[in-house]
């Protein structure tokens, strides 16, 4: 017998091509996580296209127009809280990035903590004892300035393209996911991998309302606890919480930071604010959350919990975010071949039972 046969050499293609598959998929691994966003996105959008499509008095069959209208909306709402949170800082903002460079150069020299010492009236001991601390660190600081400016970059990036996918998937999804179940079903099995790909269409439809459902109650008690303390801005701070709950640790970080500042600045309760934006973090990680997601994804609230660490371990912000609906696609992927296996066995063991004769019939 030559070596090797051809059912090794099978063996060692199909290992070859998943491994050759892994690494284009680890290699391509920022293309596809902005893929992954601009699905969930397009699932985020996708109620507001069918509301506007069902209730518009024109272009009922075409969803082109309903997506610029639910874009053109979404870009109203945006643009008002930022006016009302911060009128000005969408063009600060760009003199930060700009500036980036410049700012860690100064990191790096110490000449920050001159600037600080003045303006502060800090003693000539701590300022110099700041600047040598900071020179000491300098290319610590250089590496954590390009690391961030690099985020940034990536962010803005993303942020770009991710509705620009999100529009194509809105307007031909049906029809690319039909052309995918074609390429990869056959003809006596398209109907079970076309209900396959529906019901995994709906189990993330149930990852996007917990989603939601999670904003909305930040949305509420950010607003309820502002208001109570009576800060400014309590109604937009409220719904800058709610839509940063999208983005996994650092939504909530950027929220917590920005409503505790607008406190300090505005002779606010900030403290309170600081306390109750922290028990309500803690309520939301280890209780709400993993309630939400276990009951719209049918996972165990520990495993939720599980899932996202696991996530946010391997792969940051963006594996915090994709942890669940890929454990949830998993868990449903694997329930579905464990039950057509079972069902599989049952069939085959049905038709192993011997049919009685005619003649086992009379003599029996």
């Amino acid at each position: 017998m030559s070596f090797p046969d051809r059912r090794t050499s099978n063996v060692l293609l199909t290992i070859l091509l998943f491994a050759v598959v892994l690494a284009i998929a680890y290699i391509a691994r920022r293309v596809l996580v902005i893929f992954c966003f601009s699905i969930l996105f397009a699932y985020l959008i996708n109620p507001i296209v069918r509301f506007l499509q069902r209730h518009s008095l024109f272009f009922k069959d075409l969803r082109g127009p309903h997506v610029a209208e639910a874009y053109l909306v979404l870009l109203i709402l945006v643009a008002l809280l930022v006016y009302t949170l911060a009128p000005g800082s969408l063009g600060l903002s760009g003199k930060i990035l700009r500036e980036l460079p410049v700012l860690s150069d100064r990191l790096a020299t110490g000449e920050v903590a001159t600037e600080i010492g003045h303006n502060y009236g800090w003693t000539d001991d701590r300022t110099l004892h700041v600047k040598a601390f900071l020179v000491q660190h300098s290319s610590r600081i250089h590496h954590v300035m390009g690391a961030v400016a690099q985020f940034v970059s990536t962010a803005v990036g993303a942020i770009a393209v991710i509705p620009i996918l999100a529009i194509f998937l809105l307007s031909d999804g049906r029809k690319l996911v039909d052309q995918v179940i074609r390429l990869v079903a056959r003809d006596n099995n398209y109907q079970r991998v076309h209900a396959f790909a529906g019901e995994l269409n709906l189990m993330l439809q149930h990852y996007i309302r917990a989603k939601v459902i999670l904003g909305a109650l930040s949305l509420v008690y950010v607003s309820v606890a502002l208001l109570i303390l009576r800060v400014p801005h309590a109604l937009a701070l409220g719904i800058l919480a709610g839509c940063l709950e999208f983005i996994p640790i650092a939504g909530w970080m950027i929220a917590a930071v920005t409503i505790v500042s607008v406190a300090v600045l505005t002779n606010s309760l900030w403290i309170w604010v600081a306390v109750l934006l922290g028990i309500w973090r803690i309520l939301m990680d280890y209780f709400i959350a993993p309630r939400v997601f276990g009951h719209e994804l049918e996972i165990h609230p520990l495993v939720a919990i599980l899932t996202l660490m696991i996530g946010a371990a391997v792969g940051g912000l963006a594996g915090a975010y994709l942890s669940l609906p890929i454990a949830a696609v998993i868990r449903f992927v694997w329930t579905r071949l464990d039950h057509s296996s079972a069902e599989q066995m049952d069939s085959e063991a049905a038709l192993a039972v011997p049919v009685p004769s005619v003649a086992d019939k009379l003599c029996a």
